[in-house]
């Protein structure tokens, strides 16, 4: 079992800057798929970032379109712990962010489905204001 619990969420003005921590309990196998989802009032839930960990390094990293160039996705293995740095925020990137895991990661490369993930934390809010 893989608990996930978020933290780092908060409110700034457009143009700032947050970073997102997702403390992971531990990992059970050696390939996992980490990712961050968020989901505005109203909307569907889409996929933010993806980052691979192939026996505890980081491998690739996958980004929607709309956070690229903006937000990067890390972690540190020493604490188990999987970051969401995002810069230059937008109003639109208000929502609630949560952090999942495909624990073991066993899918086609990519930022993956909702579906994919078998791990979910509660998620932080991230409210942006112009």
């Amino acid at each position: 079992q893989v608990q996930l619990v978020e933290s780092g969420g908060g409110s700034v003005q457009a143009g700032g800057s947050l970073r997102l921590s997702c403390a992971v309990s531990r990992y059970t196998y050696k390939t996992n798929r980490m990712g961050w989802f968020r989901q505005a009032p109203g909307k569907e839930r889409e996929g933010v970032a993806a980052l691979y960990i192939l026996g505890g390094i980081s491998d690739s990293t996958y980004y929607a379109d709309s956070v690229k160039g903006r937000f990067t996705i890390s972690q540190d293995s020493a604490r188990n712990t999987v970051y969401l740095q995002m810069n230059n925020l937008k109003p639109e990137d208000t929502a609630l962010y949560s952090c999942a895991a495909e624990s073991p990661a066993t899918r086609p490369l990519g930022l993956g489905t909702i579906n994919e993930y078998n791990y979910w934390g509660q998620g932080t809010q991230v409210t942006v204001s112009s």
